[in-house]
């Protein structure tokens, strides 16, 4: 049904309408009048603004910022600074702002409300903890400092460092620091553990890596590697390789442990040469070329072939590390074969104290046979003895040399341990020749 307006009516409407659409358009034209004298840098393009939408939260803030940074007018920044707060208190960068400038005017009791608002709206916010942080420990509240570099701690990692330090520096307690600080999860975990190795805190450093396996999860295997050369260089060899044992899983390195029929990790080259932890780690020395050989070999399907060509070869830069037991008695065997030797002497296989350098065994130079031959010897550790090293050396130490050494089938085991004989696939490496296998010479 059509209900007929009339003309007096219909002259009434149209006034009206009129009149809402001017009103409308004024309030637009004022709000986007008030946005661009907001995008202005000076005073007086602010205060135009904040006249323009004395409601906005934003424009009040923006004033107060200049006042704080660029007007000079601390009490200006501060009332403006609070009128954001009033009109808009659900946006922790006002109150972090206004918390700022209480600092600034030494309004203690002021900064730390200003500072508790912030938190309360955004308590993972990391610029506003960090601040709360240093707020509360300045005023000796540790524990509740501790808390905010917690949260720093998770939420930014520019800051983790600085975090973990401000925090060891009022709590040195590893354990205060795991249950109250550092969150369990491998990043952080790291950071901890790279800040105690720093310290030189090792106990420590060994009881927040165990945190870290616990926890199961994937993470860089360089850091894996670093831990256990700091242990080594620590003279800690079990603990190394306790958590070489601990983290094999979760980093898929399970073919790389050790056994209680052959401590030789890799000893077959099989397996990718990962230059770290206790598989092989190799150095480029001028003259040695290694090569990760599938052409030749005894058992398995491949063998570490160096080549000589050069004069000044100490060792061949390649070797291994094992843990062992002081005042123990093991067999050692390996196989090599050679080609091509010219020069006096020839390479051997030396088995040595790797703290001491103290030599166990060296074999005869292995230049001397065109087939498979065995290398095998007993030794017997020192009581103080607790890590070997297996290394490929010259002698004589730096004479000219030249020829080919292809060697594989390390095993070291103590005196009587069965031998299993298992064998592992999934190699990639060095540089390698055609992967067309030849029967075992």
């Amino acid at each position: 049904m059509v209900i007929p307006f009339s003309t007096p009516r219909r002259l009434q409407f149209i006034i009206g309408l009129s009149l809402v659409a001017f009103v409308y358009l004024l309030l637009a034209a004022k709000e986007f009048a008030a946005s661009v004298f907001a995008g202005g840098a000076s005073e007086a393009s602010l205060h135009r603004a904040v006249a323009l939408s004395p409601g906005n939260a934003d424009y009040r803030h923006r004033l107060g910022r200049y006042f704080q940074y660029l007007g000079g007018d601390p009490q200006a920044a501060l009332e403006n600074l609070r009128s954001a707060t009033v009109l808009n208190p659900h946006d922790a960068r006002y109150w972090f702002d206004l918390a700022s400038q209480y600092q600034l005017l030494g309004e203690t009791a002021g900064q730390r409300t200003a500072l508790e608002k912030a938190l309360e709206v955004e308590p993972t916010a990391p610029d506003v903890a960090w601040e709360a942080a240093n707020f509360f420990l300045v005023g000796g509240e540790t524990d509740r400092a501790l808390r905010e570099f917690r949260v720093v701690i998770a939420n930014e990692v520019s800051l983790v460092d600085a975090a973990l330090r401000a925090s060891w520096r009022v709590r040195p307690d590893t354990d205060a620091m795991l249950r109250d600080v550092v969150p369990a999860r491998p990043d952080s975990l790291l950071a901890f553990i790279s800040l105690l190795a720093s310290k030189k805190e090792t106990d420590g450093v060994i009881k927040v890596w165990s945190h870290l396996a616990q926890l199961h999860e994937k993470f860089p295997t360089r850091y894996l590697f670093d831990y256990v050369h700091y242990l080594i260089e620590a003279h800690r060899p079990e603990a190394a390789m306790a958590a070489w044992e601990q983290s094999a899983d979760s980093l898929g390195l399970s073919a790389y442990l050790p056994t209680d029929q052959n401590l030789v990790v890799n000893g077959d080259f099989s397996l990718d040469i990962l230059n770290g932890g206790f598989d092989w780690t190799y150095v480029n020395r001028i003259g040695v070329k290694p090569l990760l050989d599938a052409s030749d070999f005894r058992q398995g399907h491949r063998s570490l072939t160096l080549t000589f060509e050069g004069p000044g070869i100490n060792d061949a830069g390649i070797q291994e590390l094992i843990p062992v037991r002081g005042a123990s008695t093991y067999d050692f065997s390996a196989y090599y074969k050679s080609a091509d030797f010219q020069g006096a002497g020839g390479p051997q296989i030396v088995l040595r104290d790797a703290y001491t350098g103290t030599a166990l065994f060296a074999s005869d130079p292995l230049n001397d046979s065109d087939f498979w031959k065995e290398v095998h010897s007993r030794v017997t550790t020192s009581s103080s003895t607790t890590l070997l090293s297996i290394a490929i050396e010259r002698t004589p130490a730096g004479s000219p040399i030249r020829g080919k050494l292809w060697l594989g089938d390390f095993e070291l085991a103590p005196s009587g341990a069965a031998k299993d004989g298992s064998e592992h696939d999934g190699p990639e490496g060095f540089e390698r020749p055609s992967e067309n296998s030849k029967e075992t010479r």
